[in-house]
C-alpha cells in the first residue's frame, strides 16, 4: 500500500488542490448533505457518511471543467464530508427543546456551537495524523474506498487513466444501489432479519442486518475487529438480554419481545457505553506514545527550512501559528456563546463566569479525549459505523456530573427552574463535545484518503475548517424548519399537532433522560458500573491474547461497539470481515501477484457497495424531505404496505445472500 501511495504521490505532485470552483462545489454539496443528514438523523437516529457520494458527484461535475484532477476532487469530498458529519450534533441539541429550555433553535448559539466545536475537532486530529494515518495499520474502510474511487475515476496528465477497476466499483455501486432503493425506497425488501427466540421465561433476538454497504466496510476492516464486534453482539444478545428478561417481569400488557427490546435500550446499551468508556481510555493510553512521537515529528517539520518542506509536501500540516490562531479564535467563540447562553438566567456575574469557564473547559479537555477515541474508531470500523451517540452518552454523564457539583455549590437547585437550568447546561456542554467528536471521527477518514492519493495535509485541514463553518450555517435553519413542521417527541411547537408525526430524535431523548436522571438522582448507575467492569475484563483479555499469540487480538473498543450498537449494524460488518478472511485464505494458493489482483478487485467492489448505498441514501433523504414538506408521504416510493413485512424480510435475506455471493465471485474470478 505504501509503495502504491508513494508512486501516486510523485505523479500528482504539481496538480492544483484548493481551487475556487472546488470550494464552491464543496459548499453546495455541504448544504445538501447536511440538510439530508439532519432530517434522517432526527427521523431514525442514523446519519450517513457523505464523503464517498461527494467524491462521486465532484468527479462527475468537475469532469466537465478544464484541468480537473484527483486532488481537486479530493478537496471537494473533504469539505463536504466534514459538514455532513457535523450534523451529528442533532443527537443531543434537540434536548434543549424537549426540556422546555428553548422554544426554537437559537441560530447564533447553534451556529457557534457547531462551527467552533467542529473546528476544534479538526485541530485535535492534526497531531494524530502521523500516528494514526501514516504510521498505523488501521483499516479506515471509507477512507480507503474513497481513495480507490478517486484513483480509478481520475485522468491524469496526458489523459491516461491513473488506475483500473472502474468496472468493479460501478458493479458494486449498481448492486448496492438497487438493493438500497428496493429496501428504503420501494420497501419490498427488509433491512434486517429479526428472529425472536424464547429462552426459558426470557427472550432474546437473532439479528442480521442486510446493509451491503456495511458488508463492504466489514470486508475492509479485517477479521480482528469483526470478531471483536461479534463477541460484543453475543455478550449483549446471548448474555445480558436473556438474563434480564429471565430474571425480570414485563409490565402489564407488554409482550416479551417489547420487554426484551426495552431491556436492551434501557440497560444493555448503558453497559455497552460503560465498556466503551473503559476501552476509549485504554485506547488513549496505548496511543500516548505514538501520538507524542507524531506531535514531535510535526513540530520538527514546522521548524524545517523551506527547501526541506518543499521536498516533503505530504508531511506539512497547518503551521503552529495557524493552529494556535484558530484554536484561540474557537475558544473565544465558545466562551462568548456559553456566556450568552448562561447570562439570561439573572445569576450573579461571578457564577455566570464560573459556569462559562467550567463548561468550556470541560468541553475542550474532554473534546481532545473523545477526538482520540473517535479517530481510532473511524480507523477501526469506519465513520458510518462508529457509535458517536455512545460518545455522547459518556459526554452527557461527565458534563452532568460536573454541572451537578457546580449547581450544588451555588445553590442553583434551590431556585425555581434550577434543575431545568442544570440539565440545559449539561446538554449545551455535551453539544460542543459531540461536535468535536463527530468531526474527529470523519476527518481521519479524509486524511487517510488524502494520504493515499497524494494530497497536502495542510490544504485538507483548511478544507475541513471551511466545511465546518458552511455546515454550521445550515444546521440551525434546517432544525427550525423540521421543528416547526413536525415537532419532536415531547416537544411540539403548536397545540393541536399530531404527536404521531413528531420526529423521534431517539439519541436526544436518551441523552436528555440520562441528564435528568443524574439531576434527579434516579439514573441506573449499576448498569454503567457493570459496563466499566466488563470493559476492564475485555482489556485484560486483549492484552493476554496479544502477548501469547501474534495473530489473535480482541480490540476492546470494537467489543464495546458490538454491545452498544443496534444489532443490525455490527452483524453485516462481521459477515464482511469473516468473508474477507476466508477469501484471503482461498487466494493464498494463487501466488502473490494473482492474489494481490484479486484482493484489489474485492476492495474496489466493496468500495462500490459503500458508494451505491450512500448515494441512494442521499437521494432518498432529499426526496422524503421534499415530499413531507409539500404534505406528501414519508415513504413516497413505497410499493407495498405493512402487511408485506414478513415477505420483505425473507426476500431481503435472499437478496442479501446473493450480494455476498456476488462479492465472493468477484474476488475469486480468474482475472486477466
Amino acid at each position: 500500500m505504501k509503495n502504491e501511495h508513494n508512486e501516486f504521490m510523485q505523479h500528482e505532485l504539481r496538480l492544483p488542490e484548493l481551487t475556487v470552483r472546488g470550494m464552491l462545489l464543496g459548499a453546495v454539496l455541504t448544504v445538501i448533505f447536511t440538510a439530508s443528514n439532519v432530517y434522517l438523523g432526527l427521523k431514525v437516529g442514523l446519519t450517513f457518511s457523505s464523503a464517498i457520494p461527494a467524491a462521486v458527484i465532484s468527479m462527475a461535475v468537475l469532469k466537465m471543467a478544464k484541468n480537473s484532477n484527483i486532488l481537486e476532487n479530493n478537496m471537494v469530498q473533504t469539505q463536504a464530508s466534514a459538514a455532513g458529519t457535523l450534523s451529528a450534533i442533532i443527537f443531543i441539541i434537540p434536548g434543549m427543546l424537549m426540556i422546555g429550555y428553548w422554544h426554537g433553535f437559537e441560530f447564533t448559539q447553534t451556529l457557534l456551537v457547531a462551527a467552533c466545536g467542529g473546528c476544534l475537532g479538526v485541530l485535535f486530529t492534526i497531531p494524530l495524523r502521523r500516528a494514526m494515518v501514516v504510521n498505523s495499520d488501521l483499516a479506515y474502510p471509507e477512507g480507503v474506498a474513497a481513495a480507490e474511487i478517486l484513483k480509478v475515476n481520475t485522468h491524469g496528465e496526458g489523459g491516461k487513466s491513473e488506475g483500473t477497476g472502474l468496472k468493479e466499483i460501478l458493479s458494486g455501486s449498481f448492486v448496492a444501489g438497487i438493493i438500497a432503493l428496493c429496501t428504503s425506497g420501494f420497501q419490498v425488501l427488509s433491512g434486517a432479519l429479526s428472529v425472536w427466540i424464547p429462552i426459558g421465561r426470557g427472550m432474546t433476538q437473532f439479528p442480521i442486518g442486510y446493509s451491503t454497504a456495511l458488508v463492504g466496510a466489514g470486508y475492509l476492516i479485517g477479521i480482528a475487529s469483526g470478531i471483536a464486534m461479534l463477541v460484543g453482539v453475543l455478550i449483549a444478545w446471548a448474555g445480558f438480554v436473556p438474563f434480564y428478561t429471565i430474571t425480570g417481569t414485563p409490565p402489564d400488557g407488554v409482550t416479551m419481545q417489547k420487554f426484551a427490546a426495552a431491556v436492551y435500550q434501557e440497560r444493555v446499551r448503558l453497559i455497552g457505553a460503560g465498556a466503551m468508556g473503559v476501552a476509549a481510555i485504554w485506547t488513549l493510553m496505548t496511543l500516548v506514545r505514538p501520538v507524542v512521537e507524531g506531535m514531535k515529528e510535526s513540530f520538527a517539520a514546522i521548524r524545517m527550512p523551506e527547501t526541506v518542506k518543499d521536498r516533503h509536501r505530504m508531511d506539512i500540516d497547518m503551521s503552529a501559528k495557524s493552529i494556535g490562531f484558530v484554536f484561540l479564535l474557537t475558544v473565544i467563540g465558545l466562551i462568548a456563546v456559553f456566556y450568552a447562553f448562561v447570562s439570561p438566567e439573572g445569576l450573579p456575574e461571578s457564577q455566570v463566569l464560573a459556569f462559562t469557564l467550567v463548561g468550556v473547559g470541560v468541553a475542550v479537555f474532554m473534546g481532545f479525549f473523545v477526538a482520540v477515541a473517535c479517530a481510532y474508531m473511524a480507523g477501526l470500523v469506519g465513520t458510518s459505523s462508529s457509535p458517536i451517540s455512545g460518545i455522547g452518552i459518556l459526554g452527557i454523564i461527565v458534563a452532568s456530573l460536573v454541572m451537578y457539583a457546580l449547581c450544588s455549590s451555588f445553590g442553583i437547585f434551590d431556585l425555581p427552574g434550577g434543575e431545568k437550568f442544570a440539565t440545559a447546561t449539561a446538554i449545551f456542554t455535551t453539544s460542543i463535545i459531540l461536535a468535536i467528536a463527530c468531526i474527529s471521527n470523519d476527518n481521519m477518514q479524509d486524511l487517510k484518503t488524502g494520504w493515499l492519493v497524494g494530497a497536502t495535509p495542510w490544504r485538507q485541514q483548511v478544507a475541513l475548517l471551511l466545511g465546518c463553518v458552511v455546515g454550521a450555517l445550515v444546521i440551525a435553519p434546517v432544525l427550525n424548519l423540521l421543528y416547526e413542521a413536525y415537532g419532536f417527541v415531547g416537544a411540539l411547537p403548536r397545540e393541536g399537532m399530531d404527536p404521531a408525526q413528531a420526529l423521534a430524535a431517539p439519541q436526544a431523548v436518551l441523552m436528555k433522560t440520562i441528564a435528568e436522571g443524574i439531576f434527579s438522582n434516579n439514573l441506573a448507575w449499576e448498569y454503567i458500573y457493570i459496563g466499566l467492569g466488563l470493559g476492564v475484563a475485555i482489556v485484560l483479555v486483549d492484552i493476554m491474547l496479544r502477548r501469547t499469540t501474534r495473530s489473535l487480538a480482541l480490540p476492546p473498543l470494537a467489543v464495546g461497539m458490538g454491545i452498544y450498537l443496534p444489532p443490525s449494524i455490527p452483524t453485516p460488518l462481521v459477515i464482511g470481515a469473516v468473508l474477507g478472511y476466508l477469501l484471503d485464505k482461498a487466494l493464498k494458493s494463487r501466488g502473490k501477484e494473482a492474489g494481490k489482483a484479486a484482493r484489489r478487485r474485492g476492495t474496489l467492489f466493496a468500495s462500490g457497495l459503500i458508494v451505491g448505498e450512500s448515494i441512494v441514501g442521499v437521494a432518498l433523504a432529499g426526496l422524503i424531505a421534499v415530499s413531507v414538506s409539500s404534505g406528501g408521504s414519508e415513504s413516497p416510493l413505497a410499493l407495498v404496505g405493512a402487511d408485506f413485512a414478513d415477505t420483505a424480510e425473507m426476500l431481503g435475506l435472499v437478496v442479501f445472500a446473493a450480494a455476498v455471493f456476488i462479492l465472493s465471485r468477484v474476488v475469486l474470478a480468474k482475472g486477466k
